[in-house]
Formats: C-alpha cells, sequence, structure tokens
C-alpha cells in the first residue's frame, strides 16, 4: 500500500485546491477530505483517486446537489492512500470511516448503541451476554441488532434449551459455594460445584453458536439424538429435559419459518432512500426460517444512489457480523457491484455472491425486505414530524404562559450540584428548538465561595462566568482556537433550578442578558412553579401541556449533568490517596496495589514481601515503596 498526500510539503502553506487535485494520482485507492480543523469529513475509494474528485467538484455544481454542495465547500485539504486494488480500496476505505466517522459518509444511526450477542470463549466456562460493544478479545459477537427487546428474548430462549450460566465474572458460582436458583429451576448445569463437566458445558456452548450462525437443523438433528439416547439408557428425567428442549426449538423455528428448507440459507438485503435519510432491511434466513429482521436508519448528507448506499451500509454492517452468508439476495442496482462481493469474500475466508432474485421464494422474501424499508422510512418521517410539531407548540406555549416577545428557540438551565458542601460543581445544558444540544453542554467547578454549601452564591458565581465568557467571545472570531460556539450564543431564557432565592441570586449577575432580551426563570421541583423576576407569585402550569413538560426535561437534564460531574470529582478525590506522586508509582502500579490489597491502608499495614508479590508491581519498587511508606510513616 502507497501513501500519498494532495498538499505541499515541509512547513509551507497547503496549496489550493486546485492545486491539490492535479497532484491526485490516476490509481485506485482511497482519499480523505479534510477541513479547515484537520477533521475528516469524508472518505472514498476509486477506479482513479483523480477523476473520481473531480466529479465531487463536477456535482456541486448542479442544483439538485445539496449536499454535495455543502460537503465540498468546507474541504480545505485532500489526502490519499494508493492501493493495489478496488477490492483492497473498498476496506481501506470502510477502514477509514470506522477510525473517523466522518459527516458526509453513509453511517449506521446511533451505531454505537446497536446491541449485540457475546460469548466469553476465553473464560473456562463461556458467559453468554447482553452487551453494547465488541473490541475485547477472545469474545465472539454476534450482531449487531436493531432490537434490544428482541436480543434479550432471544437470550431468554437460549438459556432455557442450552442451560448456559448466568453469573457474572470470569469464574461460575458465588461465594457460598452452593448453586444458585438456575440450577433447581433447570437453566443451568451448576459448573460452579462440579456438575458438569468443562468439556460437557463446551459442547452447550457450542450449541449456542450453532444457533445465532443459523445451524438450526444441525441443533434439532443433535437434540433429538441425545433424547434418544438419554431414552434408550432408562435416563428418563434427563430424555424429558430434552425432549423439552426439542420443543422449544422447534416451537421457536416453526414460528418464523418463511419457507421450506430447501431455499437455503441467504440474506435478503433492501435499501430504501428518501434524500438525506435511508433505511436498510437485513432478513436472515437460515434452513428456510427467518432467523432475524434488522432494521438501520441511515445517514445520507450527500445524497448518494442506491447501488452506493447498499454498498457501504454492507460493508459495515457485515464488517462487524460473525458470520456472513454465502449468499447474498440484493437489489439489482447493488448485484451488479463485482468489487464488493470481492470484499465480502475476503472477510469471510470464502465465495460470496450478491444475487438479484428475479423469481421464486428468494425474490418474495427480498421484497418483503423492500417494503419494510420504504415503510420504515414512512414511519420515521412521521415520528419526526409528531415530534417537531410538538416541539413547536411547547415553545410557542412557553411564549404564551411567560408574556414572551417570540418563542424561547435557545434554553440555557443552570443547576449546582453538591454533597455536604464538598466538591460543589454546576452544570449547564442547552435546548434549541426544544431538543437538547449536548454539544453546547458546559461544566463548572465553583471556585470562590467562602461556604461551599451556599448554592445562592454558587449560582451567582455560575450565571456571572457564564455572562463573562459570552462577553469574552466577542474578542474572537469563529476560527479562533479560544472561541467557544456555546458561550458565544445568545440564550433567548435562561432557567435556573430552584425557587426564589436562586431566581433572585441570578438576577444581579445576568443584568447584562436581560438588558438584551433574555428571559430568566426559575423553576422549583417540589409543586413545579415557576417564579418569574418582578412577580410576587409563581406561574403554575398544567402538569399535562406540553411546555411544562419541556421545561422539567431541560431541569431534569441539567440535574443529571451536575449530577454526573460531581460524581466524578467525588470519585477521583477518593481514589486519590498518599500513593499519589510516589515515585516508581504511575497509574497502572496505583490500580495494581489497589486491585491486591482492597484499600490504601491496607497497602500501608503490608509487609515488605507482601508488596515484592504484588502482580504488575516490579519487586525492587515493591522494597523502594516499602521503605518510603515507613520512612514518611
Amino acid at each position: 500500500m502507497v501513501h500519498a498526500q494532495a498538499r505541499s510539503g515541509g512547513g509551507e502553506a497547503p496549496a489550493s485546491l486546485n492545486e491539490q487535485r492535479r497532484a491526485l494520482p490516476d490509481q485506485p485507492g482511497v482519499y480523505l477530505f479534510r477541513d479547515r480543523d484537520g477533521r475528516v469529513v469524508y472518505v472514498g475509494k476509486a477506479k482513479s483517486i483523480r477523476k473520481r474528485v473531480a466529479s465531487h467538484f463536477t456535482k456541486a455544481q448542479v442544483p439538485s446537489s445539496p449536499g454535495h454542495a455543502e460537503l465540498v465547500a468546507g474541504v480545505e485539504r485532500i489526502e490519499c492512500v494508493v492501493v493495489a486494488s478496488e477490492a483492497e480500496a473498498l476496506l481501506a476505505e470502510q477502514s477509514f470511516i470506522k477510525q473517523y466517522r466522518p459527516r458526509f459518509n453513509i453511517r449506521l444511526r446511533d451505531d454505537k448503541s446497536y446491541p449485540f450477542i457475546a460469548i466469553s470463549l476465553d473464560e473456562d466456562y463461556p458467559r453468554v451476554y447482553f452487551t453494547r460493544e465488541r473490541h475485547r478479545p477472545g469474545r465472539a459477537y454476534f450482531g449487531p441488532y436493531s432490537n434490544a427487546k428482541r436480543v434479550r428474548s432471544t437470550l431468554e430462549v437460549l438459556a432455557k434449551v442450552f442451560m448456559f450460566r448466568s453469573c457474572t465474572g470470569p469464574e461460575p458460582g458465588r461465594r457460598s459455594g452452593s448453586p444458585c436458583l438456575d440450577y433447581y429451576i433447570k437453566r443451568c448445569e451448576a459448573p460452579c460445584v462440579g456438575y458438569v463437566s468443562r468439556a460437557d458445558y463446551r459442547r452447550s456452548i457450542d450449541g449456542v453458536i450453532d444457533f445465532l450462525s443459523g445451524r438450526f437443523r444441525a441443533i434439532e438433528r443433535d437434540l433429538e439424538a441425545r433424547m434418544r439416547s438419554a431414552a434408550a439408557e432408562e435416563r428418563f428425567e434427563q430424555a424429558a429435559l430434552e425432549r423439552n428442549r426439542l420443543r422449544a426449538v422447534h416451537s421457536l423455528l416453526e414460528r418464523r419459518r418463511v419457507a421450506n428448507e430447501s431455499i437455503g440459507t441467504f440474506d435478503a438485503v433492501a435499501v430504501a432512500i428518501d434524500g438525506r435519510d435511508a433505511n436498510a432491511q437485513v432478513l436472515q434466513v437460515r434452513d428456510g426460517v427467518l432467523s432475524d429482521r434488522q432494521s438501520f436508519y441511515l445517514a445520507n448528507e450527500t445524497e448518494r444512489d442506491l447501488a452506493e448506499v447498499g454498498e457501504e451500509f454492507m460493508l459495515q454492517y457485515y464488517g462487524g457480523h460473525a458470520s456472513i452468508p454465502s449468499l447474498l439476495v440484493v437489489q439489482g442496482e447493488v448485484a451488479e457491484r463485482a468489487v464488493l462481493a470481492d470484499a465480502l469474500a475476503s472477510r469471510r475466508g470464502g465465495p460470496v455472491t450478491l444475487r438479484a432474485a428475479e423469481r421464486g421464494e428468494k425474490r418474495r422474501i427480498l421484497e418483503l425486505a423492500q417494503r419494510n424499508a420504504l415503510l420504515a422510512l414512512d414511519q420515521e418521517r412521521l415520528r419526526s414530524e409528531r415530534l417537531r410539531s410538538r416541539r413547536v407548540e411547547a415553545l410557542e406555549g412557553l411564549q404564551r404562559a411567560l408574556d414572551l416577545d417570540a418563542p424561547p428557540i435557545r434554553i440555557e438551565c443552570f443547576d449546582v450540584s453538591n454533597l455536604g458542601g464538598t466538591h460543589t460543581v454546576a452544570s449547564m445544558v442547552v435546548f434549541e428548538g426544544g431538543a437538547p444540544k449536548k454539544s453546547d453542554y458546559r461544566r463548572f467547578t465553583i471556585r470562590t465561595l467562602a461556604d461551599a454549601a451556599d448554592d445562592y452564591a454558587a449560582i451567582g458565581e455560575v450565571l456571572s462566568r457564564r455572562y463573562s465568557q459570552w462577553e469574552r467571545q466577542a474578542d474572537f472570531s469563529p476560527h479562533d482556537p479560544a472561541y467557544d460556539a456555546s458561550f458565544a450564543s445568545l440564550p433567548s431564557m435562561v432557567v435556573i433550578d430552584g425557587g426564589k432565592g436562586q431566581l433572585t441570586a441570578g438576577l444581579q449577575a445576568l443584568r447584562g442578558f436581560r438588558e438584551r432580551g433574555v428571559a430568566v426563570v426559575s423553576l422549583a421541583k417540589r409543586l413545579e412553579e415557576l417564579f418569574l423576576p418582578g412577580k410576587r407569585t409563581p406561574v403554575v402550569l398544567d402538569h399535562s401541556t406540553p411546555e411544562l413538560q419541556l421545561l422539567q426535561r431541560v431541569r431534569d437534564e441539567a440535574h443529571r449533568f451536575a449530577i454526573t460531574h460531581h460524581r466524578a470529582r467525588r470519585d477521583r478525590a477518593m481514589t486519590s490517596s498518599l500513593l499519589d506522586g510516589l515515585p516508581g508509582v504511575g497509574p497502572a502500579r496505583k490500580r495494581a496495589l489497589l486491585a491486591h490489597f482492597g484499600s490504601p491502608e491496607a497497602i500501608v499495614a503490608a509487609t515488605r514481601e507482601e508488596l515484592q508479590a504484588v502482580p504488575g508491581v516490579p519487586a525492587k519498587v515493591g522494597r523502594e515503596l516499602h521503605g518510603l511508606l515507613h520512612r514518611a510513616g
């Protein structure tokens, strides 16, 4: 693989975009668009990097491609990587997309939160569990799945059939040394007390893997053989247990059967597009059984066509999949992409065929996937419209209730958090258009209080700092490193979590905001009363109104954000100890010592020999640590 960069070298200023484009190679590879801040905003692959990049700039001139115009307008630098083949370029592109998560590429919305089923194969008695991460070595991951409820339901069925342990931790069991309730209700074979051998337990885990991989007929045959064997040996209780397992599998599969077994194993993948939104449906058919249906919403910022969206989706989806079927039934526009088949084949370790079904059961299932994709987009549009309408209604309701000149588009809410006057912090959360804008959230550590438990003084300090920051931002341009877009924005309304006292404490600090038309209110939690400046009686909104529900969401989010910051500071203070700053003891060795002894006090009480024997701490460091601790008393 050859790396190239279309920019001037050394300490020179970057070349113009036209010069960078002319310097691009006429070879297959991957190109990266970076903005003025150095962020990667788009990653693409091409047979010819130079021609493909030129097509972006050409398409940006077309009025019907606003997404491309927006993309190109922000490009400051172009980089490229030359590779040997198109398939290699496709895989490199996905690697860069995963690394940089560019805004303008096709991507799964909220892909960090998709659930997986994980199996801890690195343990003697593996666990099977629900997770949302897939980075730990020694684990087999199945997914991503689009429905967490369905994943938990599947795990419940698998636990009945294969009786794997539910206890957490690398070793099975609990401190009592006796089996838990799962053993007595036939949900676990109690490996913790040796009631099942490691080999037999591992066979059950192999069954789970077979099930999640879609080898249903093999599971049915195995359960039936075990049932007959137990009956022949007159182990009738075991035979009845195997029979019940077989029935559970039969029942699950029959409910999902969509065709006879001869249809085989494949995935039907369909994509629907609507402007910058897209939806992909994956129907997984295993031995004629619809084992699962996945629905994924995609961001399509540059409004790319169905073939490109389908290609990028399949690379992202199957990139994290434990098993790729040898046949993918896809729409005709995607089936022509031989390079995609080659890239998936290299990941599978065997041939992968992309086929556009023209007749029969496969076509029927693909059409079902297409209808589901279109229906999902329609439902998403309706949900978005209802949500937008409700937000507008809430903002207009606030305008009426508080007699404002305009709906409060930007609402900032402040909350103070402390515990017994210690580690006092505050939060600022921002809602724009009735929705949280998390990039504008800010945290504050209270600095100047004589009495750390004085909430009134704390809220006064925070609001004073907020206004000072707004004034300070006027000295910076948006491209200045010191510029803060959140502090530079003028709010429409400031909400203080608290009652009349908190409002009074904040009014003086926000005099400059109020002179510019910013509304300032406080929301008391007990009766949900709204206190306004100059009014003796609070405003009480009906609990069913969208305007009060919006304010409650804003207030609760500010409280959550403040509590999270407070707990983090408190935890850091609690874990700081006399080990901090000692020579030879960094964060990793500190963690090893605390994990081994349990507390700083136990470390001080340890003998030299015990300190020398701590895993992860060299014996020499242990000896020196003992001397330092006891010399210091």
